[in-house]
């Protein structure tokens, strides 16, 4: 998942058991399918948006073969299936803001799932715009302390690249971009031989929501699950301040 930035969210998420693992790399062979039919093929050098789900699919440590066996798929080898891109939005417990995205092969099915989410969770589904107003859509990088570099000449070379703010964390270092600086950013990292232990474009909150009682902390918990278990749900963003 997505939410709020903290290096400790994203090395849980990397730890997940083998099907959780398994249910991250289908949701990143979505997406290289969709950055191949309309990011403008199955070449990198020529697809920025390709080149981008690619690093985010290593940073996951998905396969180099794996990867190249979703691109082809995508390019016309095998068999194919047409996925459609949709975003839901609504509230969870104590009126915290949740965003859904899905890539899906059935909209139905899926709106229903994301429905019984939110009812589970102790929200409700609301219309197109309602909570999308409170959080911004950047590039975020994440690279650890012992990257190799120091800190301030990593503040430059990001910088150069375009990078927007550049925080230092318990852990590592936090770059935030603009949506369409991101890639730069991201190449210029990886030219200079720099691991980046997580690179995508997500949506931040602008303000952040607590849940005090027992009840919501559970509540909350459950969206999160039943959602974290949806192959169709490609990210999901709240603003529980966790």
């Amino acid at each position: 998942m997505a939410g709020h930035s903290k290096f400790s969210n994203i090395k849980h998420r990397k730890e997940k058991n083998d099907s959780a693992k398994a249910r991250v790399f289908t949701r990143l062979g979505r997406e290289l399918t969709m950055a191949v039919k309309h990011g403008g093929g199955g070449d990198p050098a020529s697809n920025i948006k390709l080149k981008d789900v690619i690093a985010k699919a290593k940073s996951e440590n998905m396969s180099t073969d794996s990867i190249e066996r979703c691109i082809k798929k995508a390019a016309g080898e095998g068999e194919q299936i047409n996925y459609e891109a949709a975003t839901y939005e609504g509230y969870g417990p104590a009126g915290v803001a949740v965003i859904v995205k899905v890539l899906t092969d059935n909209k139905t099915r899926s709106a229903a799932n994301v429905r019984h989410a939110f009812t589970k969770g102790g929200g409700n589904m609301g219309t197109p715009g309602c909570v999308s107003f409170m959080f911004n859509e950047v590039g975020q990088i994440m690279v650890e302390t012992n990257c190799g570099m120091g800190e301030e000449d990593l503040m430059m070379l990001t910088a150069d690249a375009g990078a927007d703010d550049f925080i230092t964390q318990d852990g590592g270092f936090e770059i935030i971009t603009h949506p369409d600086n991101f890639s730069a950013v991201r190449e210029a990292i990886e030219a200079a031989n720099i691991p980046m232990i997580s690179a995508e474009v997500t949506m931040l909150p602008q303000t952040y929501a607590t849940l005090t009682t027992p009840e919501e902390l559970k509540q909350m918990n459950k969206m999160i699950d039943i959602l974290d278990e949806d192959d169709d749900v490609q990210d999901f963003y709240h603003n529980w301040e966790q």
